[in-house]
């Protein structure tokens, strides 16, 4: 892609990055690339997500019971897989859509999968896909590469160099 097309940083655990995904190409005027990565503090206030989800007009919110969810690792290596096969923005869309408008918690593996089979990813596939090393890996290397881009939390958009 070229350096000045869009990024959007996420992780799949915070419904401020669902609100933003829900939103970012219309804001944008274009599809940024997704980017997954492990960042989010867990930090968000429900009742004001509710209030925005309202206020934007988007799918009506409905968290998890449990917030913030266990550990999301499996989903974040789902939307890494994801991302190298082509279907990141379908993908994460339906997970986000799965935790905060379906209430199902992320940390569920059946959650995700449930996610995949909408973004039309066999649930084998995505499973294999979200234990190779090299998803792993890359995940890892996204993580790292936004931290030094200054990402201290999720959302995150780059574009031309600057981090909004």
């Amino acid at each position: 892609m070229p350096a000045d097309h869009p990024r959007f940083y996420y992780d799949l655990r915070s419904p401020d990055a669902w609100l933003a995904a829900e939103t970012i190409v219309h804001d944008l005027g274009e599809v940024p690339e997704f980017v997954p990565v492990m960042a989010s503090r867990d930090s968000a206030d429900l009742d004001d997500v509710a209030r925005r989800a309202a206020a934007l007009e988007v799918i009506a919110f409905r968290p998890p019971a449990v917030f913030p969810p266990g550990d999301t690792t499996f989903a974040m290596l789902a939307a890494t897989y994801a991302k190298q096969i082509g279907k990141v923005v379908a993908f994460s869309l339906a997970a986000f859509r799965q935790a905060f408008a379906a209430g199902r918690d992320l940390a569920d593996q059946d959650t995700v999968l449930l996610a995949g089979a909408a973004a039309e990813i066999h649930p084998k596939a995505l499973i294999k896909g979200a234990a190779l090393k090299g998803t792993a890996e890359r995940l890892r290397v996204a993580t790292e590469q936004a931290i030094a881009l200054g990402v201290l939390d999720v959302p995150a958009v780059s574009r031309d160099g600057r981090l909004l």
